[in-house]
């Protein structure tokens, strides 16, 4: 049995999620409150496994290297936005008024990829627009979205990398791919399950009216 925590950490209050199968453990978009995310780690009592990046901004990335430092992990993100965690100007780190730069990915995912944790497998959809590497993970039950889509909303498409007719896109194959019963976990906001989310977010309404 799979076991999901929420953290919502710093002053965008990004969700990083602590995911558990049997003794393993994976990292989704740890940031900021290293410390946090490490204690709520050992408290599980697992081997983690991996940090996955949704994509590479720095408000998904910035607890990679003190992760990695305390549990040896292998961090993933999808080939496209490999350059994002080498570049503070590309990763926003510099927006923030310091420079970031991450340890090398372990592994460049892409589309079709199959992420093991303990008896949970997850699933790697490529869905850019809000950056070129933006990606969501299907597991049974749930999806986590990133900042693709949000329970009421959708991510940026304004900054470098980003797309509005991407990400338009990205909607329209998770419109089709997401189960009515799957619980969405975004990189921001609300979780929920996605018929309550079709109803509330206008941007998969238009999805809708438009085909």
């Amino acid at each position: 049995m799979s076991k999901i925590i929420k953290l919502v950490v710093g002053e965008v209050f990004t969700n990083t999620y602590i995911v558990k199968s049997d003794d393993e453990i994976a990292v989704i978009d740890p940031a900021f409150e290293s410390e946090r995310i490490i204690g709520e780690c050992k408290k599980l009592k697992g081997k983690v496994k991996y940090i996955i990046n949704t994509h590479g901004h720095i408000d998904h990335i910035s607890s990679n290297n003190d992760l990695i430092k305390e549990f040896n992990c292998q961090l993933l993100i999808h080939q496209l936005d490999n350059e994002l965690l080498s570049s503070p100007e590309k990763n926003l780190s510099l927006l923030l008024g310091y420079c970031y730069i991450s340890k090398k990915a372990d592994w460049l995912l892409k589309e079709g990829d199959l992420i093991k944790i303990g008896n949970l497998e997850l699933k790697v959809f490529h869905t850019p627009g809000h950056t070129e590497g933006s990606i969501s993970l299907y597991g049974d039950g749930f999806v986590f979205t990133g900042d693709t889509l949000f329970f009421d909303s959708i991510g940026r498409t304004d900054f470098p990398g980003g797309d509005e007719e991407k990400i338009f896109q990205s909607l329209k194959k998770l419109s089709k791919i997401i189960k009515d019963d799957q619980i969405v976990y975004p990189g921001h906001g609300e979780c929920d399950y996605f018929y309550k989310i079709k109803k509330i977010n206008p941007f998969l309404a238009n999805i809708k009216e438009g085909g």
